[in-house]
C-alpha cells in the first residue's frame, strides 16, 4: 500500500509571500494579514481539508541585496511590512482543533532562555499542536538592525544552532520532572522545588544557569522543523530535524536532497525515526484541466519580474539588478541562502537557467514545481512526485489567497481520498502524535532525549 500524501499550507504574515506581484490580482486578499479573521478563516479552511498544519514562514530583516536598497521590496511588497508569526497561532487554535503551527523563528538573534518559554506557552495553548521551524537567518539586514556589521558566516551560524539547541533541550526536556507540579490545594503545594532543576549550562556562546520558567507543555520539545539545504544544513537536519522542508525546481534534484538529509539521520543513529520531508508545490487548479489552464495564464499576467528578482536577490545574497534578463545564472558561494541559488545553477548542470527563467520561475510559487490541472491530473503529478522522490507530503505555496488553498480543499483532497491517498479523519493527540503515530515526546533516538544535566536542587542565587 502506497503512504498517504500529507499537505502543509507554506505562508507567512506579510502580503504576497511566495508569488511576487500576485497580490494586484483581484481576487487575492493577502493584505488582510493585519486582521484575526483572515487567519482564523484560514485556519478552519485548512482544517476542514485535513491539512497537517500551517507552515508558517518569517524573515528579521529586509531583502535589500537588489540594488543595493530596499525600494525594490518596499515598491513590490516583498514580504514587507511583515508582522510576527507566533502571536497568529492563538487565535488559529482557538477555532481549530487538529491542525498543526509551524512557526519559524531566527536563532540568531535572540537568546534562548526567553524564547523557550515562548514555545512552551503555544504548546500549552494549543493543546500540543505547535512546531518550531528552526533557520538561522540570512539577511545582512538582519544582523545590521541588531547592532552587528553584518550575519555570522553560514556555517558558523549553525555552530551556534548546535549550541542554542542544546539549551532549548536542557530547558524544555530536563529542567522540569514529569511529576513536579502538584497543584494541590489541600497542602498549599504547587510545585515540588526538588523536582525542578537549574539547567547550569555554560557554553561557548551562551550562559544559562537556572530554570525552565514554564512547566512542562503536552510535547515539552515542539516538532522540529527545519529548511536548510546546504551540506552544512543537512547535517544538522539530519541530528535534529523531525520534519524536513525542501525546495526543488525538479524531481532529480529534489530525490538528491531527500535521499542525502535521509542519509544524515542515519549517520546521526535516527534510523528508527528518520524525518518526515515535504516538498514545496504551487497547486493551480479547478473544476478541469481547461479552467486550471486559464486560471494558471490569468495568475501569469500578475508576476512581476522586477520583483521577483527582489526576493530572488535576498535569498541568494547575489544582486541581480546588475545582470541582463538574458545571462546565465551562475553560483557564487556566499554567507545567505545557499540552496536557494545552486537550485538554479550547479545542482542540474544539463540546463541552464537565465535570469529571466529564474524570475519566471519563481514568480509563482517560490522555488518548488508549479503543477497545473484538473482534479485527476493534479493528484496524478503529486503522486508522481510523492513516488519518484521518496518525499512525505508537500508544503503548498499559494498564488492568490486564500483562493489557492479552497481549490486545493475543493477539488484535490476529494480525489486524493478516492484514491487513498489521503485521510478521511484526523488522529487524536498532539501534532507529534498525529504526525508519527507514537509518543507526544521526542523519540528516544532523538539527540534531545540525550541532554543531561546535574539535577542540583534550587538554591538561593543560582537560578
Amino acid at each position: 500500500m502506497k503512504k498517504p500524501i500529507r499537505l502543509n499550507a507554506f505562508t507567512m504574515n506579510t502580503v504576497g509571500h511566495q508569488s511576487p506581484g500576485l497580490w494586484t490580482h483581484p481576487r487575492d486578499r493577502s493584505a488582510e494579514y493585519r486582521t484575526i479573521g483572515y487567519w482564523t478563516e484560514l485556519a478552519r479552511l485548512l482544517e476542514r481539508g485535513l491539512f497537517d498544519g500551517v507552515f508558517i514562514a518569517d524573515v528579521l530583516g529586509i531583502y535589500d541585496v537588489f540594488g543595493g536598497t530596499a525600494d525594490a521590496a518596499l515598491r513590490h511588497a516583498i514580504q514587507v511590512p511583515a508582522n510576527d508569526p507566533l502571536l497568529l497561532v492563538p487565535a488559529m487554535a482557538a477555532v481549530t482543533e487538529h491542525l498543526g503551527f509551524g512557526v519559524t523563528f531566527s536563532l540568531t538573534y535572540e537568546h534562548p532562555y526567553p524564547f523557550a518559554r515562548r514555545m512552551s506557552t503555544l504548546d500549552h495553548l494549543t493543546g500540543g499542536r505547535v512546531g518550531w521551524n528552526i533557520v538561522t537567518g540570512y539577511l545582512d539586514s538582519a544582523a545590521r538592525n541588531l547592532g552587528l556589521p553584518k550575519q555570522m558566516a553560514h556555517d558558523e551560524r549553525y555552530d551556534l544552532a548546535e549550541e542554542y539547541l542544546e539549551v532549548l533541550y536542557k530547558l524544555w526536556e530536563c529542567s522540569w520532572e514529569d511529576d513536579a507540579v502538584l497543584r494541590d490545594k489541600a497542602t498549599g503545594r504547587f510545585t515540588d522545588p526538588a523536582k525542578v532543576h537549574p539547567i547550569q549550562h555554560r557554553g561557548r556562546d551562551f550562559t544559562v544557569p537556572g530554570i525552565h520558567l514554564s512547566e512542562p507543555s503536552p510535547q515539552r520539545t515542539p516538532v522540529l522543523y527545519q529548511a536548510g539545504s546546504s551540506a552544512r544544513g543537512r547535517i544538522f537536519a539530519g541530528r535534529h530535524a523531525e520534519c524536513v522542508f525542501m525546495s526543488a525546481p525538479s524531481i532529480g534534484i529534489l530525490k538528491r536532497a531527500v535521499d542525502d538529509v535521509r542519509a544524515a539521520a542515519c549517520e546521526c543513529g535516527r534510523e528508527s525515526a528518520p524525518p518526515l520531508v515535504y516538498a514545496q508545490a504551487l497547486v493551480i487548479t479547478g473544476a478541469t484541466n481547461a479552467e486550471a489552464h486559464a486560471k494558471y495564464e490569468e495568475y501569469r499576467r500578475h508576476i512581476d519580474l522586477e520583483a521577483a528578482l527582489a526576493l530572488l536577490s535576498g535569498w541568494t545574497g547575489v544582486d541581480f539588478s546588475r545582470f541582463d534578463l538574458g545571462a546565465t545564472v551562475e553560483y557564487i558561494d556566499n554567507d545567505a541562502g545557499r540552496s536557494a541559488l545552486a537550485s538554479f545553477s550547479k545542482a542540474d548542470p544539463s540546463r541552464k537557467w537565465t535570469v529571466r527563467e529564474a524570475a519566471e520561475f519563481i514568480g509563482l510559487g517560490g522555488r518548488g514545481p508549479v503543477l497545473v490541472g484538473g482534479p485527476e491530473a493534479i493528484s496524478d503529478q503529486l503522486e508522481q512526485w510523492m513516488d519518484e522522490t521518496g518525499i512525505d507530503g508537500f508544503n503548498l505555496a499559494f498564488a492568490v489567497a486564500p483562493e489557492t488553498f479552497e481549490d486545493v480543499v475543493k477539488w484535490v483532497v476529494p480525489e486524493l481520498q478516492r484514491r487513498g491517498r489521503y485521510r478521511t479523519t484526523y488522529p487524536r493527540g498532539t501534532l507529534r502524535e498525529k504526525l508519527f503515530a507514537g509518543s507526544s515526546r521526542l523519540p528516544s533516538s532523538h539527540p534531545g532525549r540525550s541532554v543531561r544535566i546535574d539535577p542540583l536542587p534550587l538554591e538561593p542565587g543560582r537560578l
